[in-house]
């Protein structure tokens, strides 16, 4: 759907994390007004809605899962989280957290009331994880095969965070797994093979957060297997859930990892 340069630049003010729903929100009106192009009355004409009282509450679901674009093509793409993200949506939607929050929030639900899960196909992170309730990032553990390597540079030249050097003596590549991102970029370069996937999975952070006192999301170390990553969140699930009495942020909560890993 169109836009006009005056509709972009206001929705450009909206939060990031709640742009891609205001989007949809206001091409879905402006499609029901039989129309092709979004102006900037649509956009303002949702805003007070928006800010109307329960207005806002009329939106939210509990909660937010958001993926970056790497499944529609991203050479960065290290491991694909479209079935994690789709498994995910079942497990919160089976938790039915929209009733849960209507239970302990007193007035109003918020955007900022929702739990936030962001998946990101590599290190380079476009869907913010490090911010977000839970974020998953794909991720390969890289080894030396058994190929013979040509000491061509290629895979030192990918690194950007030098992680990689060749040895001369051995012929072959090092890794230094303590500067190892996981983001398979040095796999995708070797030419011959020397560098492989050892483990494909995905690293998880947990307890992200923007706002007045903004977090870092700590990382869960280790990358997780398919599985593995879904038995973390439902944990996740189970410690909000018991201890989360009036909407607090799961970040919040984290006083104590041990229940959840």
């Amino acid at each position: 759907m169109k836009w006009t340069g005056q509709a972009e630049a206001a929705i450009q003010k909206v939060p990031f994390f709640v742009r891609k729903k205001v989007i949809q929100r206001v091409e879905a009106h402006v499609m029901q007004s039989c129309k092709t192009t979004v102006e900037l009355s649509d956009v303002e004409g949702l805003k007070k809605k928006f800010l109307s009282k329960g207005g806002m509450e009329k939106e939210i679901k509990g909660y937010e899962i958001a993926a970056c674009f790497g499944g529609s093509g991203c050479p960065n793409s290290a491991h694909s989280v479209t079935r994690l993200a789709a498994d995910m949506e079942k497990i919160f939607d089976m938790e039915n957290l929209l009733g849960f929050l209507k239970s302990t929030v007193k007035g109003d639900l918020k955007f900022h009331h929702e739990f936030r899960v962001s998946l990101s196909e590599c290190p380079n992170a476009c869907s913010r994880p490090q911010i977000a309730d839970i974020g998953i990032i794909g991720a390969v553990w890289p080894e030396v095969s058994g190929k013979a390597c040509t000491l061509c540079g290629a895979c030192v030249e990918s690194c950007d965070e030098g992680a990689i050097e060749l040895d001369t003596k051995i012929q072959q590549p090092i890794i230094h797994d303590a500067l190892c991102l996981n983001c398979a970029k040095c796999i995708r370069a070797c030419p011959t093979g020397t560098l492989a996937g050892k483990q494909k999975g995905f690293r998880v952070m947990l307890g992200g957060r923007l706002g007045r006192h903004p977090r870092l999301a700590m990382e869960a170390p280790g990358i997780h297997s398919h599985d593995q990553v879904l038995e973390i969140v439902k944990n996740c699930l189970r410690f909000y859930k018991k201890t989360s009495k009036h909407g607090e942020r799961f970040s919040r909560l984290l006083s104590s990892l041990d229940p959840i890993l």
